[in-house]
């Protein structure tokens, strides 16, 4: 079987359990499109599958990269194409799984033709001040600083890095890519090979729940620990979902109830980004998880997955 079959969605949609019992089904391989996930340890924080998921199909880019190690759109696209690639040296199908928006997109659309970091600016932006660094990005580029979020120092000196190193406005870059037609040729394929996938979702009150009662299991099966064996760990891996606040209850900041509350709540604003990216960056069909049976869901993609394979082939 060629091509590469897309399931996509925000967290606790339970993405990994449904795409495992549609590998399953279809002796197909699992590629991995989650941003923490690929991270050696801290298995409970980033919520790896368990390993009765894991043994259904393999499993490709999780847990395969040091937690020192940085991540970003084009090295993941590296590692995912070269495991696609080898799963179709076998015959198979891919199933690239996750919901990391800007890794798919690194493998639908491509990547922004962005200027690599030059050391010496990233220097001089990084000893500027949250406020100075704002004034910049709004005088260079006001249609970024309007669309990015204001506390997030990488990206407001990414920001204007781009703006500086191009002479051209960030925002322009990122709407021409943006442009792009939704599709990709996997390296080993017939050129022009169009990517097929499914969105999946479940009603808010549902995902929120369940983000909930998992950010209680995360805790109740030894979370706390887990984070305080962690040494020094990457820019990218510092990122990752309730991190920052069990650390702030290591360090005496606040109760366990409060840490518990915050992880969950950082989780659905999380699983908000995640929405909207996705709603508005894919054309893959969408499926409400909320209105079928777990059997009934794994039926329904396998179905569209085997479809997408045989437009591979024609």
């Amino acid at each position: 079987m060629k091509g590469v079959f897309f399931i996509v969605g925000p967290t606790a949609t339970g993405k990994s359990d449904l795409a495992a019992d549609v590998a399953r089904d279809l002796n197909a391989e699992i590629v991995s499109a989650d941003a923490f996930q690929i991270y050696r340890g801290c298995d409970l924080l980033t919520e790896k599958p368990d390993a009765a998921t894991l043994a259904k199909t393999a499993h490709h880019l999780i847990g395969t990269m040091s937690i020192l190690e940085e991540m970003n759109a084009e090295k993941f696209r590296q590692l995912a194409f070269r495991a696609i690639g080898e799963i179709h040296a076998r015959g198979k199908l891919a199933i690239v799984v996750g919901g990391s928006g800007l890794y798919i997109k690194a493998l639908t659309h491509g990547l922004s033709p962005s200027p690599a970091a030059d050391a010496n600016l990233r220097a001089r932006l990084t000893e500027m001040s949250m406020n100075e660094l704002r004034a910049r990005l709004l005088d260079l580029d006001p249609v970024a600083a309007g669309k990015i979020d204001a506390k997030n120092r990488r990206r407001l000196v990414r920001a204007i890095e781009i703006c500086l190193l191009t002479g051209k406005p960030a925002s322009a870059q990122r709407r021409q890519w943006n442009e792009k037609v939704s599709s990709t040729t996997i390296p080993g394929e017939t050129a022009g090979v169009t990517t097929h996938g499914v969105f999946v979702f479940r009603g808010r009150e549902e995902i929120y729940q369940r983000i909930n009662c998992r950010a209680e299991a995360m805790f109740e099966n030894g979370v706390i620990e887990e984070v305080r064996a962690i040494g020094a760990m990457s820019s990218t891996a510092e990122k990752m979902i309730g991190l920052k606040e069990i650390r702030e209850l290591l360090e005496g900041k606040m109760s366990i109830l409060q840490c518990v509350t915050m992880t969950q709540q950082a989780t659905r604003r999380y699983a908000k980004r995640q929405l909207t990216w996705f709603r508005r960056q894919t054309n893959f069909e969408p499926l409400n998880l909320s209105l079928l049976t777990h059997k009934e869901a794994v039926k329904w993609i396998s179905r569209r997955a085997l479809r997408s394979c045989a437009q591979g082939n024609d």
